[in-house]
């Protein structure tokens, strides 16, 4: 067995980013630039009203005006003002040939087709939007490693962008093993149990943006595993395998993986829940043995399972990690970490009860996972901790 950092660390090392492609930009949100964006025109191409009012040359501010048009967005033609002129002006307009600043509607008096400003705080080039203000020609639009937000997906399509080149999502495989699974819905016989790892799984990466999930079922027989294996690991670029990863007579996960060509990096860590959890690679593929048992499948999951996924795509990490105080003592033997359900709020977290590997209705009401170091066996009231803040 190896300890939880070692066991996180040897997953980080056999991480490579997933290969950059090139994606329509109205697909690209959630995703990491691969390659930096530089703007291919001016934005905007050319000078802009911010404000529906009237556009005039600086210099006429204190005359009286003559009124000959209008400018409104999207005018395919322009007008030109000469001195004296002011033309009727809307929000995103160009500005007549000649303007150079626009007075807001509230302070004109207007008689007939007269105009007289009424704005003692009118500077040259107010409410003027210069050509490439939002951006300019050749300049960088976005680097290498930002993330495709909505507002920087808005931000690229405003200046013309239609395709990106960005670090792809990962396809994922969950492989459910365990002839007692049965689905939700179903009837259960004697000894059968309902699958929910496929469900909580399935659940947690989709909240990461991660929809191209594929759930494969297997019997406890190594054949039919290996087979199922095979499969998931030509078309997907990770593979979570729930059940089968200890060392009973119906635990054919290790076995299978081998067969597959699978190179194990490990075998079991000192944790509880989750001791039996296995990790191997295939080529720069990731295959990860969970423990059958739900809280297990979660607390591996969020522990190491998120990490290296948001890894593939170069994203950072998105379970946080803070210092808390505990609101309990809690004892637990020496030599494996613990990893308990609890609730965090300002700066304090408290141990839930049902911490039990099997039961998922603790984990359900939590917001974190209180991290116990191995070695030590008392914790007391009031003693800082580590903790995980489950997003």
């Amino acid at each position: 067995m190896i300890s939880v950092k070692a066991a996180k660390d040897l997953i980080s090392e056999n991480i490579t980013p997933l290969t950059p492609v090139a994606i329509p930009l109205s697909q690209a949100s959630g995703h990491i630039l691969a390659a930096d964006v530089y703007a291919r025109f001016d934005i905007p191409a050319f000078r802009q009203s911010s404000m529906d009012g009237y556009a005039l040359k600086f210099a006429d501010s204190e005359k009286e005006l003559q009124l000959i048009g209008e400018m409104a967005a999207g005018t395919p033609t322009n007008l030109s003002i000469e001195a004296g002129e002011t033309s009727r002006i809307f929000t995103g307009a160009p500005l007549p040939d000649g303007a150079d600043t626009v007075v807001m509607q509230e302070k004109i008096t207007r008689t007939g087709d007269k105009i007289t400003l009424q704005d003692a705080n009118l500077k040259l080039g107010l409410n003027v939007r210069a050509i490439g203000s939002e951006i300019a020609s050749g300049a960088l639009a976005m680097e290498k490693g930002d993330l495709l937000s909505p507002a920087a997906v808005g931000f690229l399509a405003g200046i013309g962008i239609t395709e990106v080149s960005v670090f792809p999502l990962p396809q994922i495989a969950i492989i459910v093993t365990g002839k007692e699974l049965q689905k939700p819905g179903e009837t259960l016989a004697f000894g059968q149990v309902y699958e929910s790892n496929s469900y909580s799984l399935s659940a947690a990466l989709k909240a990461e943006g991660i929809a191209n999930i594929t759930v494969y079922e297997a019997d406890d027989a190594l054949d039919i595993l290996q087979n199922v294996l095979q499969k998931a690991l030509k078309q997907n670029d990770v593979v979570l395998l729930t059940g089968g990863v200890s060392v009973g007579d119906y635990d054919f996960v290790i076995e299978a993986a081998s067969r597959c060509g699978v190179k194990q990096v490990f075998h079991k860590v000192k944790q509880k829940p989750g001791k039996p959890l296995y990790f191997g690679t295939y080529n720069q593929k990731l295959i990860f043995g969970l423990p059958g048992n739900p809280s297990s499948v979660l607390s591996c999951y969020y522990n190491y399972v998120l990490p290296a996924v948001k890894a593939l795509s170069h994203k950072n990490n998105s379970v946080a990690e803070v210092q808390a105080t505990l609101t309990h003592a809690y004892s637990k033997p020496a030599g494996l970490t613990h990893f308990l359900k609890g609730k965090y709020e300002n700066r304090k977290v408290s141990p839930l009860g049902a911490q039990e590997s099997y039961r998922l209705s603790s984990f359900a009401q939590s917001n974190c996972l209180i991290c116990l170091n191995e070695t030590q066996e008392n914790f007391e009231e009031g003693e800082t901790v580590t903790v995980l803040i489950l997003p």
